[in-house]
């Protein structure tokens, strides 16, 4: 793996993206596209994952592979390997993004949700970073990308279950940098924060209100730099100065002050 890797300079090679067919995972599949890298992508939204993979080839004449199927599932990282092994692909970058979200407490989430949490921000992540990084550094080297998020250094009423999973693969992305560092795999985190996406369930015109007074940062912009921080083979990445603060805010506030945001917000938002 050259110190001089950027994404320009990798044009035709392969990167594997999970949760590819809408949002963050899909920005970063057009801008790989767009700087002439060929894709895996892969998302359990059939119809748009289809539809993406085809615009994306077509708009930049790269190769795609859409590969529809449920990370959750036991068998799934076997397939996403057996698919890339038998096409005689050799990945350059992986991005692990899938993800899911909800605002609710642990009471009101389902067993079969808190499942889908562990399954999919546990379980498939680290399978398939350890398959792809092993496969990756028996070849040239590679870069692994995985999606924390903010919300890792928050325990707070509402997210508990999210910010515990995503705090996970923080602490388990950092250890396996240090793994595979003399295997020329470089693993990077990104902990975003203040990104405008439909994740949240936040509506587009306070979406776009949030962009222009400097809350939100667009997807475009947060995908952009952390492919830059992720070819320079940085540890961490984390958006704008503001949200560097608000993790030493938020992460220091008292029992009381959780407990308020219980009853004010999570609360009504139960009933």
């Amino acid at each position: 793996m050259s110190g001089r890797d950027s994404i320009t300079s990798l044009k035709g090679a392969w990167a594997v993206v999970t949760g590819a067919s809408s949002g963050i995972g899909l920005e970063f599949s057009r801008q790989l596209a767009e700087a002439g890298w060929n894709l895996v992508m892969i998302s359990n939204q059939q119809a748009e994952l289809s539809r993406c993979a085809s615009e994306i080839k077509s708009r930049h004449g790269v190769k795609t592979i859409a590969v529809a199927l449920d990370l959750t599932e036991a068998e799934a990282v076997k397939k996403v390997m057996h698919t890339v092994k038998s096409a005689q692909l050799y990945p350059k970058l992986l991005i692990n993004n899938a993800g899911v979200f909800d605002f609710k407490s642990v009471d009101s989430l389902a067993e079969k949700r808190i499942n889908l949490y562990i399954d999919l921000h546990v379980r498939a992540l680290t399978m398939l970073s350890k398959s792809m990084s092993r496969y990756m550094a028996e070849r040239d080297g590679g870069y692994v990308l995985n999606m924390s998020s903010m919300a890792c250094w928050m325990p707070m009423p509402g997210i508990a279950v999210y910010s515990a999973t995503k705090a996970y693969i923080r602490a388990f992305s950092r250890a396996l940098r240090i793994e595979m560092k003399g295997a020329g795999v470089s693993v990077t985190v990104a902990c975003p924060g203040g990104i405008a996406t439909d994740l949240f369930g936040l509506p587009k015109g306070l979406q776009r209100l949030g962009v222009r007074l400097g809350v939100l940062t667009t997807v475009e912009k947060f995908v952009s730099k952390a492919l830059r921080r992720t070819f320079r083979r940085k540890a961490q990445y984390i958006n704008g100065g503001l949200n560097r603060v608000s993790i030493v805010a938020v992460a220091s506030l008292p029992e009381w002050a959780r407990v308020k945001i219980k009853t004010r917000l999570l609360d009504k938002l139960s009933r």
